[in-house]
């Protein structure tokens, strides 16, 4: 059991590392389309201020993606963890091909169902936290787009008589402010997702005792966890920064600003809650209401309506997958 507990642990590191690879690099899409920052220099930031994120908010979200499935301890729970991993790999990298934003949060939560649900059919999902996250999906998109859309109008309005330069220098030093917070966000939510997973794979593997209450995810989860979602972040995403940033919409600064500061708050409060909110979701929904208060023209809606459909899609592709790596590990182990 301990040689699959670590390749369990390593299937999660290569999951946390292809979130930083694919999913943070939405977080400063939007700092590096307003040419704020540069894109190597967005991507330093997002890094370091996705390290931070994981350390300083606390484990509600990590509880609450721990709990997504009921598992037994031992060799097919771990397998159970093993298959939800690899669902979500083989479908990040196969968006990230096409350039294509997706939620790993999403296909995160996907795999454990399918991968729970092979054992125990819907008797292995845990519905409370099932509910907290398709609530997030709902909160993520509805606040993005009407916050987005109307808090642009609102700061619009509010610097409707102030010089142009004036304002863009202002909105420029106010996007690097909105980009770090947008990172911190996304190091928030979704590493605590993955250090979640990581501490389930220890209890379940017998490597540290069954907690009850608040989780307690050691230190040096928490390293581990950061510094491989930084590496991920700091090598690639380039791909995702010009399909969010340069095609799907072009905002002007304080259109930037806006929707990374409407984003940002959203997953922070999220994160307090313990609603598991997607990063990809809140973002790109926050820039397509900000694009789209110039006008609905604004928006490409082609490339759009392609993220949505990968949003879409996420679901029972990965409930698909976990299922079926679940059943073929299985039988190749067991």
């Amino acid at each position: 059991m301990n040689v699959i507990l670590i390749f369990t642990l390593f299937l999660i590191g290569c999951s946390i590392f292809v979130n930083g690879w694919t999913d943070a690099p939405n977080a400063i899409a939007t700092v590096v389309s307003t040419r704020v920052m540069s894109p190597k220099a967005a991507i330093m930031m997002g890094a370091f201020f996705n390290f931070l994120g994981v350390f300083l908010m606390g484990s509600a979200v990590a509880m609450t993606t721990s709990t997504i499935i009921s598992i037994s301890s031992g060799t097919e729970g771990l397998v159970t963890l093993a298959a939800a991993q690899l669902a979500i790999v083989l479908w990040a990298v196969g968006a990230w091909r096409f350039g294509i934003p997706t939620s790993e949060s999403h296909a995160l939560v996907a795999g454990l169902m399918g991968a729970g649900m092979s054992l125990n059919g819907l008797a292995a999902l845990n519905m409370t936290s099932v509910y907290k996250v398709f609530g997030g999906l709902f909160i993520s998109v509805l606040v993005g787009l009407v916050a987005g859309y109307f808090g642009t109008k609102l700061v619009g309005y509010m610097f409707r008589n102030v010089n142009r330069r004036k304002a863009n220098k202002f909105f420029a030093r106010g996007q690097l402010v909105s980009a770090m917070l947008m990172a911190f966000a996304h190091g928030a939510q979704d590493g605590q997702k993955f250090m979640g997973v990581m501490v389930l794979a220890l209890i379940v593997g017998k490597a540290l005792p069954v907690q009850t209450g608040a989780m307690v995810i050691p230190l040096w989860i928490m390293v581990a966890a950061s510094g491989i979602m930084a590496i991920g972040t700091s090598i690639g995403g380039y791909r995702i920064i010009k399909t969010m940033g340069m095609d799907m919409v072009n905002l002007e600064k304080y259109q930037g600003f806006t929707a990374e500061l409407i984003a940002s708050v959203s997953l922070l409060l999220a994160t307090s809650w313990g609603i598991p909110l997607s990063t990809t979701n809140s973002k790109a929904t926050a820039m397509m209401g900000a694009g789209a208060s110039r006008g609905v023209s604004k928006v490409d809606w082609g490339i759009a309506k392609e993220m949505i459909a990968a949003w879409i899609l996420t679901f029972p592709a990965c409930m698909f997958l976990g299922y079926v790596f679940a059943i073929i590990i299985r039988s190749i182990l067991l």
